[in-house]
């Protein structure tokens, strides 16, 4: 191959991007029109960039749109390799019609890998079945400040929930022939002030135990084929042009031998946000020095700045060679480059393709299997937080439904689902799924009740010129109140949540506090029940309602199946088990904050600030009881190279079927260097009927104890632990002494990163 057919092979072409409508991409319109596909070929083409997530296209348009397309590159290359096509596929495949699943937050609230797994296995059967060999997700960035915007888009605030979660989507993902891509390596989430694309500082432990250890599972465990460096620096450096990262830690300690990416723009910001490149060619030299192989979404550096660069001996020949490499790998994985490899996706077979206009409807990819996937993974993550014996609800007469997400389509919906990234700039397309509002799932779900509705005031409005009136008049009238409030998920300030969408404080947005207290305030003595509703992207703190409101129910972003999932909780046809991905905080201005705290971190009597929340991580409740008992240990003295094991009872003892969710936490009082109060280690759901009992053994390997010591290795030390099995993070039920015993031991990225949980109900349980 010349130069240019390699470094053809290095960048994306994002044909489809319009400067005319919103950015779906930070700074998308301060960068240069791309070139068009007939001034790149005949070159080659390393990826096209979003054919179905740039503008609404009936699914088997887009699928004939991208063969021929693909069938053009290949035709036009003297070699014949076709292009790798990717588009996002965060809440479900972004393309117009599909499925749209609830966030990541809410599969961290699920607790369920496999059922996250299943998902992903259905969001890469369609994508693969259109023509699409990349996904850009899952997202590994840990929670570490609830004011960031992309929090809906994370998996939750703690790294091993992230990793096992993560790597279930990977394994999905990539069990449907799709190359999952992790992002964003790495940091990204722990900006300074929560603001997004922000510098990061932070020290190389808080890196080493709490940002990397989610990458490191799906990278080991997942079988993940590409990675996606982030925009921010750490300390300084760049991740995009940072060698250590990308290619000592990534590549040569943990074995990845797949394509990084660059996030969109990315190389581009070495030049125009960090400073660190004095012109293009500089940026793309760092960058791929570094070890990014692929400019996306478009090309910028990768082209003739990168030409110069080699021309003028900046930057050497092998490293193009390495990158073009792992491309053509990739490529050959995928069966781009066999000899019989046909542009025809399977959406396609057999269709008339003379008459595309007859193919119009024919591929759908929302198909009443997805819907089930994605129905019972929002009855999954819905939380309840708070009961008083209020709910479920027993058919009242009026319902008072009263907020901004009272009738709004789109409350369920992330920031990268199509409706949400792509609708706006379309406002005569059709969203092309159903989306029930909660009005409309409470109809549903109570035919008999006389619904009131009162929006009261917009997401993020300031209060009524005419106050409440109308909201408390209702709330007065109703034998119970339904409270509906949240996010406007949105791009770059164009929502309350989402990229971009940063907060000030965790106040909730607008009017809806002062809303809310209104509503409490309406009803106070007259025995007329509240129940408060979240469809958000973030945990908001909840004011007077954590002690006065009947019931609290929190739903991240739950997705098109969402407000049934919502409505079936308050009706009590579905038991609640979905848990805390990330605390509730208790005052709004106590970020940045997470249950990872070291002591100092904690309320104390020499601060005037108390970060206690309100609601912790792990934390939900259920419509059955559960009692945990006959706590058994093992070896009280385990080695530091050996396990402990513990074994115990779950029973259920209430009056209906629920899930438990066992978590499992390590508290290491003295430790060589500041550790966190408590850390999970491992979790479990067990589903049990009413009055069935499960015996549940754990063992729980000594690697887990380990963390990053004084000299930069990760240790194991002898010494005291507690292992506590909880229900929550502030909810301990058993607790298990033990002490390591040896020699301080070293491990590495071969260490064991599971406990390993059996669980066994009657009749094997004596």
């Amino acid at each position: 191959m010349t130069t240019e057919e390699k470094l053809a092979q290095l960048y994306g072409l994002w044909a489809g991007a319009s400067a005319d409508g919103a950015e779906v991409a930070p700074h998308q319109h301060d960068m240069d029109a791309p070139p068009t596909l007939t001034e790149l070929l005949p070159y080659g083409l390393g990826q096209l960039t979003r054919p179905f997530g740039t503008v609404p296209v009936d699914p088997a348009l887009g699928a004939l749109s991208l063969m021929r397309t693909q069938e053009r590159i290949a035709a036009a290359h003297r070699f014949g390799v076709p292009a790798m096509a990717h588009d996002e596929c965060l809440a479900g495949f972004a393309a117009w019609g599909a499925t749209t699943y609830p966030v990541p937050l809410s599969w961290g609230a699920s607790f369920d890998p496999d059922l996250v797994r299943e998902m992903a296995g259905a969001i890469g059967r369609d994508m693969r079945s259109v023509g699409l060999h990349q996904g850009l997700a899952p997202v590994l960035d840990v929670v570490r400040d609830a004011r960031w915007g992309r929090v809906e888009e994370t998996i939750g605030e703690d790294p091993y929930l992230i990793g096992t979660v993560a790597t279930a989507y990977v394994r999905g993902l990539e069990s449907a022939g799709v190359v999952a891509t992790l992002k964003h390596f790495a940091g990204y989430s722990a900006s300074r002030g929560g603001r997004n694309l922000a510098p990061v500082g932070m020290g190389a432990r808080e890196l080493a135990d709490v940002v990397l250890p989610p990458f490191e599972m799906a990278v080991r465990e997942g079988g993940v084929r590409s990675v996606m460096s982030a925009y921010n620096d750490i300390d300084g450096v760049p991740c995009a042009a940072d060698e250590r990262l990308l290619t000592e830690l990534l590549r040569d300690t943990w074995g990845f031998e797949g394509t990084v990416v660059a996030d969109y723009f990315g190389i581009a910001f070495l030049r125009t946000l960090h400073g660190v490149a004095g012109d293009w060619a500089q940026a793309a030299t760092a960058a791929l020095t570094a070890g990014v192989d692929v400019e996306l979404p478009t090309v910028k550096t990768f082209g003739q700045p990168l030409r110069d660069a080699i021309a003028d001996g900046r930057l050497p020949r092998e490293a193009v060679d390495r990158a073009v490499r792992r491309v053509l790998t990739q490529k050959a994985g995928l069966g781009l480059l066999d000899p019989e490899w046909s542009a025809r996706p399977t959406a396609l077979a057999g269709a008339d393709l003379d008459s595309p206009e007859r193919l119009r409807g024919t591929v759908t990819l929302d198909s009443p299997a997805h819907r089930d996937i994605a129905r019972r993974l929002a009855e999954r993550s819905v939380i309840l937080l708070r009961n008083d014996g209020t709910l479920p609800l027993a058919g009242p007469a009026r319902i008072a439904l009263i907020g901004p997400q009272a009738e709004s389509a789109t409350a369920v919906l992330g920031c990268y689902s199509f409706p949400v990234h792509v609708g706006p700039q379309h406002p005569g397309v059709p969203v092309g799924i159903e989306l029930p509002t909660l009005r409309e799932a409470l109809a549903a779900e109570f035919p008999e009740s006389e619904i009131v509705t009162v929006a009261a005031t917009g997401i993020d409005g300031p209060v009524p010129s005419e106050g409440f009136a109308a909201a408390v008049r209702a709330a007065r009238a109703a034998d119970v109140v339904v409270v509906a409030l949240g996010d406007r998920a949105g791009l770059f300030g164009r929502g309350t949540s989402g990229e971009g969408c940063d907060a000030e404080t965790l106040d909730l947005p607008g009017a809806q506090g002062p809303l809310l207290d209104a509503v409490l305030d309406a009803v106070r003595g007259t025995g007329t029940r509240v129940v408060v509703t979240l469809l958000s992207g973030r945990p908001y703190v909840l004011g007077r309602a954590v002690t006065e409101a009947g019931a609290i129910v929190q739903a991240f972003f739950p997705g098109q199946e969402g407000t049934p999932a919502v409505a079936g909780v308050l009706s009590g046809r579905i038991n609640p088990s979905g848990r805390l991905p990330v605390s509730v905080p208790r005052l709004p201005g106590a970020q940045p904050s997470t249950y990872l705290a070291a002591p100092l971190a904690r309320a104390s009597d020499v601060s005037s600030i108390d970060p206690t929340p309100a609601f912790g991580f792990g934390h939900g409740l259920t419509y059955t009881s559960f009692t945990w008992s006959e706590l058994a240990t093992g070896e009280p003295l385990p080695p530091t190279d050996g396990a402990a094991e513990l074994s115990f009872t779950v029973t259920n003892t209430g009056g209906r079927a629920g899930a438990e969710v066992v978590q499992l936490y390590l508290h290491d009082p003295v430790a060589s260097v500041v550790q966190p109060v408590q850390r999970l280690i491992g979790y479990v759901r067990i589903p049990l009927e009413a009055g069935e009992r499960a015996r549940v053994t754990v063992t729980v390997p000594a690697d887990l104890a380990s963390f990053t010591g004084r000299d930069g290795r990760r240790t194991v030390e002898p010494g005291a632990l507690e292992l506590r099995l909880a229900a929550s993070s502030t909810d301990v039920r058993l607790t298990a002494a033990l002490t390591l015993t040896g020699p301080v031991r070293y491990v590495d990225h071969t260490r064991a990163l599971h406990a390993t949980f059996a669980v066994r109900t009657p009749p094997d349980v004596p």
